[in-house]
């Protein structure tokens, strides 16, 4: 019954005007917004949709990862866009200077949205 399903992801926000902004102005996305409910189409048809809630509480794991050719060329675009990435010094996760995680998984680098929700560009490999 869902197999042709074309089905979408989710996730909450407490700024949808701040948010709208991060995800058209600073990452590119093509952003639409519809009764407070931001609506972002990525690569391939896909749309995620990012909706309001006042006690909005950002999520412990990564919601949305981007695929990349270049992880280090994503992660210096996207910082003089004014990104900044997440630093980890933990047991099986640790990023180096550059705030990338290499040789333990796929090559990736984590980054907030202004809602504290966490995203990465990773290896597309």
């Amino acid at each position: 019954m869902l197999k042709e399903s074309k089905a979408f992801s989710g996730f909450s926000a407490n700024d949808i005007p701040k948010v709208k902004e991060f995800y058209g102005g600073t990452l590119g996305l093509d952003v639409s917004e519809s009764h407070g409910v931001i609506t972002l189409r990525l690569a391939g048809g896909n749309k995620v949709i990012i909706y309001p809630k006042p006690n909005h509480v950002a999520a412990t794991f990564t919601v949305l990862n981007f695929p990349v050719e270049d992880v280090d060329l994503a992660v210096d675009k996207l910082t003089q866009r004014g990104v900044h990435f997440e630093q980890y010094d933990l047991p099986n996760l640790e990023t180096d200077k550059k705030e990338i995680m290499r040789g333990n998984g796929p090559t990736i680098a984590w980054f907030k949205d202004p809602a504290g929700n966490i995203l990465s560009v990773i290896d597309e490999a």
